[in-house]
């Protein structure tokens, strides 16, 4: 048998083995070695890890993060990961993008219309810390932004910001 003729290995089971093997594996290096979407390999997640808000959300969503403080942007790209503290200002929508401006590093414009699935996903670390994210995904399956849950300097989880989040779960679904 040639290397052509052998059998395929479905990308989503292998994203399953992966997951299984390191069950606390970062989503979007699982995703890469198993060759899905980043959004695939989160639906492979137990539920309670992982819970779908509705992309129409997305406005409600975003208002309610901006009341958390400051909070942790995250973008992840296969080529950088960007963080940024900042409170998240109240957007409007205009020429085709939710614009965001205000006195916060946090600011520009979300193409929010490309927003195809939100979740809230509440993982334990490599680290084996807790941690809470409210994600935002693309027509892809790709993240375009995620909105963490920050830690105080004890690295555990503000306790406001973590009951803010739970609420959440209870909010958009």
């Amino acid at each position: 048998m040639t290397v052509s003729e052998a059998p395929r290995r479905d990308p989503i089971e292998q994203a399953r083995t992966l997951l299984a093997a390191k069950p606390d594996g970062l989503i979007e290096a699982v995703a890469r070695e198993a060759g899905v979407s980043t959004q695939a390999a989160l639906e492979l997640l137990p539920p309670e890890q992982r819970l779908f808000v509705a992309p129409e959300r997305f406005e409600d969503v975003w208002k309610e993060l901006a009341t958390w403080g400051t909070v942790l942007f995250l973008m992840h790209t296969p080529d950088i990961v960007l963080e940024c503290e900042g409170v998240l200002p109240v957007g409007s929508f205009g020429h085709g993008y939710y614009n965001i401006h205000g006195d916060s590093p946090i600011g520009g414009h979300i193409k929010a219309a490309n927003c195809r699935a939100i979740y809230l996903v509440d993982r334990t670390t490599a680290q084996g810390r807790r941690a809470c994210s409210v994600q935002f995904f693309n027509e892809s399956g790709e993240v375009m932004f995620k909105i963490f849950v920050r830690r105080d300097d004890s690295r555990a989880l503000l306790p406001d910001q973590l009951k803010r989040f739970e609420a959440l779960k209870t909010l958009f679904v």
